[in-house]
């Protein structure tokens, strides 16, 4: 009776653990066992495996089969793994050499006629076996366009079990069969969403540009129809392509959460827009098997764009305090811990109260002030103290309107080249530090020799700290948008101008 081993890939969040994947014959009773911590998906691989071999002209023997995914502590998810199992299991019955399996790690999922089904979390699954020194990889013929994403990797794309089994050096006729793969889903684009169209609102214009230019998290209070949400989805607009590493870490929580990438590596910073339904869990990941991306991790090294903010349940908005602050989101369980990348700019969009028309010039408000004061107050104070900028949006005014078909508005493209020349800006003067962005830096540095602001140009900003109008938290992320404005601006530091700029953009929504 003959033993088989090859490899697959087990993923934990983004990281990945290499899993042996054992295959033993023995003469006992006629059965298929699989062990090591399998969950209810994986469990049900036995017959999903058995009926594709048989489908396929290639059945698995009539012994006793026992199926080991070795390390036996590490709880395996997911139907990624059918294929190394099929593969395993037939090379211990000789039908291929157990060598030339051995050297392959196999990612896929079969269906019951021996096709190969298109496998979520490809590409961080690839990427992991290339950083565990594996050079070759059998997967989906669905999904070979998103693994040679992966430099250095040799990948194998099989339709079929029975392909795969060829390129193995089985004795076996080819069979052509359909490639299955997924449905095809456009890449969110933001081309056509244009900052020209926006028309009034010119602070809210500035305030994009120097939130995309320092990497600061916006908060925008205005009466239905001022154009919040327009504002917000020109923000991703403004931000520079995505750098390799961010590129690979986008396409590959896209890929985590089952959508497809296409053949080219994300370059846009992506959007996200949940509803106001959405679950803490959907926020920052979860789910019963395998951990999955939530809203705020796929919005990595992009936007998340909360619109109606007080409509969201405080636990939802309470579960971004952290990721906000260390970019990064941990997802604990009893046996493993899925850590996403969350380096997100959260842009939250709210009506001044329940009916949305306080403050508004045409029409009234209805709301008591009790119940303004607590639709509000729905968004708690700690996770506003960590929003940069804070603004109110006004309606749009029929003069405002007659006179934006005569001047010339401001076009994204415009805004981003002078977003990309704050960023290179900001850059130099950070060299040799952790940061490259304004919304990186530790308050103790701006406050420190290195660049620290003469006191009348922070005067105002002192007063402000020390009647209570401002925190200590907020007082340092003043200092960062002062900076940010700067770079804008093209000068070297904040001036008073700068700095009482910075502070009305932190508490734009009283002033």
């Amino acid at each position: 009776m003959g033993l088989a081993r090859t490899h697959a890939v087990a993923l934990v969040g983004l990281a990945g653990a290499l899993v042996e994947v054992e295959a033993d014959i023995s003469s006992q009773l006629p059965g298929m066992r699989l062990i090591g911590l399998p969950d209810a998906a994986l469990a049900e691989a036995t017959e999903r495996v058995r009926v594709a071999a048989k489908n396929s002209g290639c059945a698995l023997s009539g012994h006793k089969l026992t199926v080991n995914l070795s390390p036996a502590a590490l709880r395996k998810h997911g139907s990624g793994f059918d294929l190394a199992i099929a593969l395993a299991c037939l090379a211990a019955d000789g039908m291929i050499a157990a060598e030339s399996v051995g050297a392959v790690v196999h990612i896929g999922e079969l269906a019951l006629d021996g096709r190969l089904r298109p496998t979520p979390g490809i590409l961080p699954a690839v990427i992991a076996a290339a950083r565990l020194g594996h050079r070759t990889v059998m997967v989906p013929a669905g999904n070979a366009d998103e693994a040679e994403l992966v430099p250095g990797i040799r990948v194998i794309g099989a339709a079929s079990l029975r392909d795969a089994l060829i390129w193995h050096g089985a004795d076996l006729a080819p069979v052509p069969v359909e490639t299955l793969r997924a449905p095809d889903e456009d890449l969110p684009a933001d081309e056509n969403l244009d900052l020209r169209d926006v028309i009034g609102n010119d602070e809210a214009i500035l305030a994009l540009q120097v939130a995309a230019a320092g990497g600061h998290h916006v908060f925008m209070l205005g009466p239905p129809g001022a154009g919040k949400t327009m504002l917000a989805a020109r923000l991703p607009g403004l931000l520079p392509d995505l750098g390799p590493a961010a590129s690979l870490e986008v396409s590959s929580l896209r890929s985590l959460s089952g959508k497809p990438v296409g053949r080219s590596l994300i370059t846009r910073p992506p959007l996200e827009s949940p509803h106001h339904t959405i679950t803490a869990a959907a926020m920052v990941g979860g789910g019963s098997g395998q951990i999955r991306p939530g809203a705020a991790a796929r919005a990595s090294h992009g936007v998340l764009f909360l619109d109606e903010a007080p409509e969201f349940a405080a636990a939802v908005l309470d579960v971004l305090r952290q990721p906000l602050e260390s970019g990064l989101i941990s997802i604990h369980r009893a046996n493993a811990t899925a850590h996403f990348p969350a380096k997100f700019q959260l842009v939250l969009a709210a009506n001044p109260c329940p009916c949305g028309q306080y403050g508004a010039t045409d029409l009234e408000c209805s709301c008591p002030p009790q119940a303004r004061r607590r639709y509000l107050a729905r968004i708690s104070g700690p996770l506003l103290d960590r929003i940069d900028i804070q603004l109110s949006v006004k309606r749009v005014t029929a003069a405002e309107l007659r006179l934006a078909a005569e001047e010339a508005r401001l076009s994204s493209t415009v805004a981003r080249e002078r977003v990309l020349t704050a960023r290179a800006a900001a850059a130099e003067r950070l060299a040799g530090t952790p940061w490259t962005l304004n919304s990186e830096v530790l308050g103790s540095w701006l406050r420190g020799p290195a660049a620290r602001l003469d006191g009348h140009v922070t005067a105002g900003l002192d007063r402000a700290l020390e009647r209570g109008g401002i925190t200590m938290r907020g007082y340092d992320r003043i200092l960062r948008v002062a900076w940010s404005i700067a770079d804008l601006t093209g000068v070297d530091r904040p001036g008073p101008d700068e700095v009482g700029q910075a502070l009305y953009l932190r508490r734009g929504m009283t002033s």
